[in-house]
């Protein structure tokens, strides 16, 4: 039809760049930066996460906290917690998770290195984020086209679907972790203190309708009393 704008060649042509700036950091760490294997993973995982989950922050860090904790092991789970944490105190987006991943994980790998987990942050944010703005610059032409199509709003739909479920997924992961801190589900291992005040949150959010600024506080302020009486 006249007056399309091309789609293909733009898009090859954005593809080739954003493979050449993929690979700079990788060349950078194979000639200046010890162990490449640690830094060819970290590469390859967060572009796989920013590839594969669809749906905002809330789908890509359960996937994210599982394998890097579960499979990986290149953090605890409750390293994962005190990064999920200090995101949820931040006003930016919650997908800053990703970059305390990133810079635990180079930490941890390279025996408690700030300068190296410096540089896992860097790099975690670059690999996550390229791939972003390739989906964006690559789409936004699409955009016209897909306005009121039956065909994209049902799969728009199934994805919200999909969100939902996940959001579920990391409450249950996150969840388990601050109720049963030992990793262990038993009786014996539950922090019956941090499930009274999970439950008292969701009590004030419930029936006060508690902003989250004040629930963030609250938060920390128990936090802080429970760290210092050692409980």
């Amino acid at each position: 039809m006249p007056g399309r704008i091309p789609l293909l060649k733009p898009a090859a042509k954005l593809a080739v760049s954003v493979l050449l700036l993929w690979l700079t950091p990788l060349l950078l760490f194979y000639f200046f930066v010890d162990d490449f294997h640690f830094w060819t993973g970290l590469a390859l995982f967060f572009t796989k996460a920013a590839f594969v989950t669809i749906g905002g922050s809330y789908t890509v860090i359960p996937y994210v906290a599982q394998v890097a904790v579960l499979k990986l092991h290149w953090l605890t789970r409750l390293q994962m917690m005190d990064g999920f944490a200090l995101a949820e105190t931040t006003p930016g987006p919650l997908i800053i998770v990703v970059a305390i991943v990133g810079l635990l994980a180079a930490c941890n790998h390279f025996h408690g290195s700030l300068w190296m987990g410096t540089l896992g942050m860097l790099a975690t944010t670059f690999y996550t984020f390229l791939p972003c703005f390739f989906f964006v610059f690559a789409g936004a032409p699409l955009v016209e086209r897909t306005q009121n199509k039956p065909t994209v709003e049902g799969v728009l739909g199934l994805i919200t679907s999909v969100v939902v479920g996940a959001i579920l997924n990391l409450t249950l992961f996150l969840g388990k972790t601050v109720v049963f801190p030992a990793g262990v589900v038993g009786l014996k291992q539950l922090d019956a203190i941090s499930l009274a005040l999970a439950l008292l949150s969701l009590f004030l959010v419930q029936r006060f309708k508690l902003k989250i600024i004040p629930l963030i506080l609250l938060g920390i302020g128990s936090g802080s009393i429970r760290y210092f009486l050692g409980l």
